[in-house]
């Protein structure tokens, strides 16, 4: 495994005590996550700002809980990928680790990552416009049409950022603190076109983080990067935390031998 990759990226891995990663669309279209402009039937008539956005919401909340109510059954449906599963192992291998992702499918969670930021939110989660209750998937699909708060009687909406609204400021904050700190930082499936999200693997590098991309094709991070590895995640993630497992495994039993 490791002669597909440099010894420099898998000393740097196996000796990091933090280790940040983020990651884009990619990760999730190889779970079969279809893309926020996909053109499935009724859905490809109206452009994403016209059913992401407060001021939709605020217009007609029946269409945009309609369109949502079969964005969370779709990806409800999907199941993580070998790519997320590595990063699982990647996460129980570093003493710090963190995940920061733009994705809102929940899948890093569901594959077992625990440290994760969602700059994007959670398409499982909802809450009510008027007092901040918080409620399942399984609660507001229940209530037909546009569910309202069994607290208050608000409306309900997706736990997820729309057009126009800043990211979360705590996890914003937390994926910078990560980026800051880290000694390896990855960019995975993301076209590093999206800010503020596109700044993290500056602010990494900034710090002496040893940068990786890993992408089907390159992006504008690709010239910064100090590997990029270019191919699909859920082939390369395992792949390449197999080869660190490797070294660490083979670094104990050097040491217990001394």
């Amino acid at each position: 495994m490791t002669k597909l990759f440099s010894e420099r990226l898998i000393a740097r891995l196996a000796e990091a005590s933090w280790v940040t990663v983020l990651t884009g669309a990619g990760v999730s279209a190889e779970s079969g996550v279809p893309t926020f402009r996909g053109t499935d039937g009724l859905w490809s008539k109206f452009k994403p700002e016209e059913l992401a956005s407060m001021s939709a919401f605020l217009r007609n909340p029946e269409l945009v809980w309609k369109w949502y109510a079969h964005r969370k059954e779709v990806i409800a449906r999907v199941k993580p990928n070998p790519g997320h599963d590595a990063l699982v192992r990647l996460e129980q291998l570093v003493p710090h680790f963190a995940l920061v992702t733009q994705n809102i499918d929940n899948l890093h969670r569901r594959a077992g990552s625990r440290t994760v930021y969602e700059l994007h939110g959670n398409i499982e989660r909802n809450y009510c416009l008027e007092c901040g209750a918080v409620f399942d998937n399984e609660a507001v699909l229940a209530k037909p049409g546009v569910p309202l708060c069994d607290h208050c009687g608000g409306k309900i909406r997706p736990d997820v950022v729309w057009f126009g609204e800043a990211l979360p400021e705590e996890q914003w904050n937390y994926a910078v603190r990560a980026a800051s700190s880290s000694e390896v930082f990855l960019s995975i499936g993301t076209s590093a076109l999206v800010y503020p999200a596109a700044s993290l693997p500056q602010i990494a590098r900034r710090n002496g983080a040893m940068l990786v991309e890993i992408n089907p094709e390159p992006t504008p991070l690709t010239t910064q990067a100090d590997e990029f590895l270019q191919g699909q995640s859920g082939k390369i993630l395992p792949a390449l935390v197999g080869a660190v497992e490797d070294a660490r495994a083979a670094h104990r039993s050097l040491t217990s031998r001394l």
